[in-house]
């Protein structure tokens, strides 16, 4: 028996004439899973709202809509609630001595603490505030404060200022003390955010050391200088021989 949906001339004649169907056009493959995935990646509408929306939106939906809607419910106040948790900070506190241990020491499990140990005379200590105060609100998950040395530390000397103490989890992870160890006079916001995250208490964006080019260039000046005074002596003995 001749297959109705061959490509002969006899078919197209019957196909004309209404003997036989219009053939059959063969699925494409490709488009029947484009289509598939189209579906299944459907968004709700509700998936697209916030949780006030939902709220106010509740009588446009049936009933499995609504148990669905639960669900997401849910599911969107726990990663709100998750966020919140991560996001608690966000700010440099101000924290006297006798708060040292609760807030610093016996601080959450797993909450990385940085404290900046002052005196307010000292013109780096501004600084270092100033830089600690914009890191903590781009980093809010890590618990960054500040004290007045002498709360903390009695007889504490003016050249080990700033002091900048890394805690975690009751231990000392890191620690910058005095001018130099802090990052000099000139200290750049991205210097103090880069030494942070060496320690591990922030996750920077950072891809290089920023100090680094700096250092490369001053240590290529004192390359060619001494090339240039090797090359002076030289000469200069050349002169008088």
């Amino acid at each position: 028996m001749q297959d109705p949906n061959e490509d002969t001339e006899w078919n197209e004649i019957l196909r004309d004439f209404g003997i036989l169907p219009p053939k059959e056009e063969p699925k494409d493959e490709i488009e029947e899973m484009v289509l598939r995935l189209q579906k299944e990646a459907m968004v709700k509408p509700y998936e697209k709202m916030t949780l006030a929306q939902l709220k106010e939106a509740e009588d446009d939906f049936d009933e499995e809509d609504m148990q669905a809607i639960e669900a997401y419910r849910e599911k969107r106040l726990q990663e709100w609630k998750a966020l919140k948790k991560k996001q608690k900070f966000g700010e440099l506190r101000e924290i006297s001595g006798n708060q040292y241990v609760n807030e610093v020491t016996n601080a959450e499990k797993d909450v990385w603490v940085i404290i900046h140990l002052y005196r307010s005379s000292i013109p780096m200590c501004l600084l270092v505030n100033q830089h600690l105060s914009l890191l903590a609100r781009k980093f809010p998950e890590t618990k960054f404060v500040k004290a007045i040395v002498n709360s903390c530390i009695q007889h504490y000397h003016d050249n080990c200022l700033p002091t900048i103490f890394v805690y975690k989890n009751g231990q000392i992870e890191g620690k910058f003390i005095g001018i130099i160890e802090c990052g000099g006079i000139n200290l750049k916001l991205e210097e103090l955010e880069w030494k942070l995250a060496e320690v591990g208490a922030i996750q920077t964006d950072l891809e290089a050391n920023p100090k680094k080019g700096i250092v490369d260039m001053m240590m290529s000046s004192i390359r060619n200088t001494s090339i240039y005074d090797d090359s002076n002596s030289s000469n200069s003995d050349n002169d008088t021989k």
